[in-house]
């Protein structure tokens, strides 16, 4: 989120990705740093005993929405 922050801050689009069981959290978080609307996309939750190949996986699922993200 602090680097979403920081890019936005500086012109730079940027799109927050986390996993979905920490979107309550990212919420709060974003609203803190004034940006209660930042563009976010969340991914399926775990990430951290996921394998490569699911890694792979949830970022292809994840890559248009991102880019959509990005976008608008």
């Amino acid at each position: 989120m602090h680097d979403t922050f920081h890019f936005e801050t500086r012109g730079v689009p940027s799109v927050f990705v986390a996993s979905e069981e920490f979107a309550r959290a990212a919420d709060v978080q974003a609203r803190a740093l004034g940006m209660p609307d930042v563009r976010h996309v969340y991914v399926a939750h775990p990430i951290q005993d996921a394998s490569d190949d699911e890694m792979r996986a949830k970022a292809e699922k994840a890559y248009n929405e991102i880019v959509v993200a990005l976008l608008n």
